[in-house]
């Protein structure tokens, strides 16, 4: 199964804390949960079936935007995918928003997942692609 979500990818920041009481109660900065619950609105409005639960291999594209102050070369050279993001966002931090914003969803939990590939690219457009096989025991 293939899914597109047509939003540009955050990563996972640390999350935040405050004192409630005599604990502390630990959350996702804004920017992180605003995206993690878009990225669920659009699982809900694509992925009508029950959260998949067996052993699943995933993988993940994520799509950045382009800087804007680039050579027309420079440009080129990204979109075509021969010079790829190697700056930060680290990809695994893109990875964990965005296992945790379907969990639930997509699948039950991302513990079931066994097999993962993620790759970073420049477009245009940007965007997740993600597809999931479940893998046959």
């Amino acid at each position: 199964m293939k899914l597109v979500f047509d939003i540009e990818p955050v990563e996972q920041a640390r999350p935040r804390a405050t004192r409630m009481g005599r604990g502390i109660r630990l959350y996702d900065p804004k920017k992180v949960s605003v995206y993690k619950k878009q990225l669920a609105m659009m699982c809900k409005f694509q992925y009508k079936e029950q959260p998949l639960s067996g052993q699943l291999i995933v993988s993940l594209k994520f799509y950045r935007h382009i800087q804007k102050s680039l050579s027309k070369k420079e440009r080129e050279l990204r979109l075509t995918g021969v010079h790829r993001p190697i700056v930060k966002p680290d990809t695994d931090n893109y990875i964990k928003s965005t296992l945790d914003g379907l969990n639930g969803l997509l699948w039950e939990d991302d513990a079931h997942i066994v097999k993962l590939v993620a790759e970073k690219y420049y477009s245009e457009h940007p965007r997740i692609e993600i597809e999931v096989e479940e893998l046959n025991e």
